[in-house]
């Protein structure tokens, strides 16, 4: 028997870890149960954290982990699955094609930035999306200091007032004056359609992170869109011209491609519509996870979001789940009551809520 696991976030990892605990469990060899993990580096990136300098210091090899479970490590990309035939045909590093065989297999493919058709979106804007994107933007920033002043060098425009863009722009005072010095005149703009910054956050959290945004003299655009980006900035669907050597694209994401090669049902983010078991709706044999997928965390209407808190979980329970099956073992509902939200604030600290109605328990420099 065979399971097969694709992808090396934290929801894949996860995966792993609960399935060959399972076997461990239940005394069953590796060689009846072969688990096996996909992905094109033995590597998990701590992608919460990818708006920090020094990205590539945000990795951890998982190639001993992987060993010391029995885990079999495949290094190359799944290009595509074939749900009826049970196979997964997988790219490698030098190009070649190989195809696996599954009885059970475990979506854990993640999700990518979404980038709409903006003028010059995909040309001249840099993201914190995968750890090469942030590596990228990274020793851009660092090569702003040989340029000569100009308020365009000087200036961050960041896209989106989300999760993700509150908290590149509020790190993105302390990263430009640690290049261009202490006492540089910088200018950090935050730019989102909506009409408040952090629609997601209600009406409690949100006046701490705009007081932060203050206090860190981050400007704010709400209510309009980016409608052109060029090499020398950004023109807003206002009409506004702001000059900027280094516009951040933090928008929104979407289920990675790959999941729509499975005929399942999908929401409006590409997520697999899954069971409580994290088993893929009407697709027998494969269950998704993490970002693949959208499931259900309780009884009161609550989904699991895209994130790492989530995907842990959801990768524990499909892997499990997923292991249960083929070990003729009753599978265990996925369920996460407990959420939480840490939003870093740069130098004015952090926020840390509980619940779905994120009540406030530490601001400043305490969360």
């Amino acid at each position: 028997m065979r399971l097969v696991i694709i992808g090396a976030g934290f929801a894949g990892m996860y995966a792993a870890l609960s399935a060959a605990r399972l076997r461990d469990i239940k005394g069953v060899s590796s060689s009846d149960l072969e688990i096996m993990l996909v992905s094109p580096e033995p590597t998990l990136v701590v992608r919460p954290r990818l708006y920090e300098p020094n990205p590539e210091a945000l990795t951890a090899p998982l190639e001993d982990v992987l060993d010391a479970i029995d885990v079999v490590y495949v290094q190359g990309r799944a290009e595509t699955i074939d749900a009826a035939c049970r196979s997964v045909v997988i790219v490698t590093p030098d190009g070649e094609r190989t195809s696996l065989n599954y009885d059970r297999l475990v979506v854990a493919s993640g999700s990518r930035l979404f980038r709409p058709n903006i003028s010059g979106l995909s040309e001249h804007t840099f993201s914190v999306d995968q750890l090469d994107d942030a590596i990228a933007l990274d020793r851009h920033l660092r090569s702003l200091a040989s340029r000569p002043a100009s308020q365009a060098r000087n200036t961050v425009v960041v896209a989106g007032a989300g999760f993700t863009g509150i908290e590149v722009a509020t790190e993105m005072p302390m990263r430009l004056r640690a290049v261009l010095g202490k006492n540089a005149t910088v200018r950090v703009i935050m730019v989102e359609r909506n009409d408040t910054v952090a629609p997601d956050m209600g009406p409690d959290a949100r006046p701490v992170i705009e007081d932060a945004v203050q206090k860190l003299g981050v400007e704010v655009r709400t209510g309009v869109g980016v409608a052109a980006v060029d090499k020398d900035g950004v023109t807003l669907s206002n009409g506004e011209r702001i000059p900027s050597a280094t516009v951040i694209w933090a928008a929104g994401i979407r289920a990675a491609p790959l999941t729509q090669q499975i005929p399942g049902k999908r929401d409006n983010f590409g997520r697999l519509i899954v069971d409580r078991e994290l088993r893929v709706t009407g697709v027998p044999g494969v269950f998704a996870t993490g970002d693949a997928a959208k499931a259900a965390c309780d009884d009161d209407g609550n989904y699991a979001l895209m994130s790492c808190q989530h995907a842990t979980r959801m990768g524990a329970f499909a892997g499990n789940n997923a292991a249960a099956e083929l070990l003729g073992v009753a599978p265990i509902p996925y369920h996460q009551k407990a959420y939480v939200t840490c939003l870093d604030l740069g130098e004015a600290g952090a926020l840390f809520t509980r619940g779905w109605d994120r009540k406030i328990e530490h601001v400043g420099a305490a969360a």
